[in-house]
């Protein structure tokens, strides 16, 4: 495929996937729930936070949290009791447990508290959206926390390719009025955004001639975003919705 046919072959894909319908089987469901957009932000990034194994039982845990935090994240983020964090040690989502969710809560209201929220630390200027992920994870994790918990944030600058928080940035940054990703932080540039690389879209990607790397670590995601930008410079991640399709969907 030329790299004119390989555009138009994707920019389809995107439109095939990128529309409401998508909504019913992500995870991204469970920040549509909400009109504030600190709850939007807070319910987005918890649940992005376990998105990984069954993809229903993603969703379902991620409405558990919800659930437990009386569906008001924000409220409940900023004005717990010591008992109402009690009340969230019983949930397990695979390896993230209650204990996990209680250090996540302390450290969301660490970061609104005290960093005037999630949009504002992934606003500040750095190198690449990779190093504000790992200045994220820093001070997310100046809130008490068990050190367990802290292997429930990627950080980039350590080799990872921080599937999840690039999935989350996505939902919150890219403003493509299609339905799907909110749009609701408007001080990021979507040019800015890396794609998130997990089994399925690195799997396509190789067929696809646009990775060679074997590993879906961070250097293949720099791999990965290069080739996706000489497509698109200014929405480079749209194409998330081409490859993840492609390969959960269509098994290319």
């Amino acid at each position: 495929m030329t790299q004119s046919e390989l555009k138009e072959f994707l920019d389809e894909k995107v439109e095939l996937y990128n529309n409401p319908n998508f909504i019913e089987s992500d995870p991204i469901q469970i920040p549509h729930l909400y009109s504030l957009k600190e709850d939007i932000e807070i319910a987005g990034f918890l649940a992005a936070t376990i998105a990984w194994g069954n993809r229903k039982m993603i969703i379902n845990n991620a409405k558990k949290m919800m659930d437990l935090m009386g569906n008001s994240p924000y409220d409940f983020v900023m004005n717990h009791s010591e008992s109402q964090l009690e009340s969230l040690e019983n949930f397990v989502h695979r390896t993230f447990n209650g204990k996990d969710f209680v250090g996540f809560v302390k450290g969301l209201q660490h970061i609104y508290q005290n960093h005037n929220g999630l949009e504002a630390v992934f606003s500040k200027e750095n190198p690449t959206m990779q190093h504000t992920i790992s200045e994220f994870k820093q001070l997310f994790f100046e809130a008490p926390h068990l050190a367990r918990t802290e292997k429930h944030i990627s950080d980039p600058l350590n080799g990872s390719a921080a599937k999840r928080i690039n999935m989350y940035l996505r939902w919150m940054i890219r403003k493509d009025n299609k339905g799907v990703d909110l749009g609701i932080w408007n001080t990021i540039s979507p040019a800015l955004l890396s794609c998130p690389l997990d089994v399925h879209s690195g799997n396509v990607a190789r067929k696809l001639e646009l990775l060679s790397r074997k590993q879906n670590d961070a250097k293949a995601l720099s791999e990965l975003d290069t080739n996706l930008r000489l497509l698109d410079a200014t929405d480079p991640v749209k194409y998330d919705f081409a490859l993840f399709g492609l390969g959960v969907f269509e098994g290319f």
